[in-house]
C-alpha cells in the first residue's frame, strides 16, 4: 500500500522518511518516552535509522503496519503514531508525544482521524490499545477517543526484556457511528 496523508484541523498525519530521523531521534530522547514505550533505551541515531528510514516504509508496503508522523501545519513533528495489524480486522494503535507538544489533544486528534481512516480504508471491525499500567497519559488519551478499556492484562506488554502488566482497550466501528465489515452480536448484558 502506498502511504496515505491525514489531516484534521490542527494537524498533518503523514509518513516519516529520511527528511525526518534527526528529528525523531531528538524526540525519542525524552524519558517518558523511553520508559512507557517499546522503544530501544537508550534510543540510538542509529535506531532512528532503521525505524524511519526501513520500518516505516517496510509496514506501509507489506501493509503491516501505518506508521505516521503527526506534524503542525508548520512541520514541527508532535508526535508518532502507528497503527500495526494483529489478525484479520484486528489492529492495535500505538502512540507517543514529544515532550513540548503533550496537553493540547493533537495525539486525541490523530488517534481519532486514523481510527476512522483505519475502519473505513482498511476494514478494521477492532481497533486495540494498550499500554502499561500506570500510563495514565497513553490511557487519558485512549479514553478520550472514546475507547472503551477492558481490563488489565498480566504480563502482556514486553518493555526492553521485562515483561509487565497491560491495560487494554478497544474502539468499534460503532463507537464512531461507522459500519463494520463483519455482522457483530454483543454479549447480553
Amino acid at each position: 500500500m502506498d502511504p496515505v496523508t491525514l489531516t484534521t484541523e490542527r494537524l498533518l498525519l503523514r509518513t516519516v522518511d529520511a527528511r525526518d530521523t534527526d528529528t525523531v531521534y531528538a524526540a525519542a530522547q525524552d524519558p517518558d518516552i523511553q520508559r512507557w514505550t517499546t522503544i530501544p533505551s537508550p534510543y540510538l541515531r542509529e535506531h532512528a535509522v532503521t525505524f524511519v528510514e526501513h520500518a516505516v516504509p517496510e509496514g506501509w508496503v507489506d501493509a503491516s503496519m501505518f506508521t505516521f508522523g503527526v506534524f503542525l501545519p508548520s512541520g514541527v513533528l508532535t508526535g508518532m503514531l502507528g497503527i500495526t495489524m494483529r489478525s484479520l480486522g484486528t489492529a492495535e494503535i500505538g502512540f507517543w508525544t514529544a515532550k513540548e507538544h503533550r496537553r493540547n489533544g493533537y495525539i486525541t486528534e490523530a488517534t481519532r482521524v486514523a481510527a476512522h481512516w483505519a475502519f473505513t480504508a482498511l476494514a478494521v471491525d477492532r481497533l486495540e490499545w494498550r499500554a502499561e499500567v500506570g500510563n495514565t497519559a497513553s490511557r487519558a488519551v485512549a479514553e478520550n477517543t472514546g475507547f472503551t478499556v477492558e481490563g488489565t492484562l498480566r504480563s502482556a506488554l514486553n518493555n526492553n526484556g521485562t515483561l509487565r502488566d497491560c491495560w487494554v482497550g478497544s474502539l468499534l466501528p460503532s463507537d464512531l457511528s461507522l459500519p463494520s465489515t463483519s455482522p457483530y452480536l454483543p454479549a447480553p448484558h
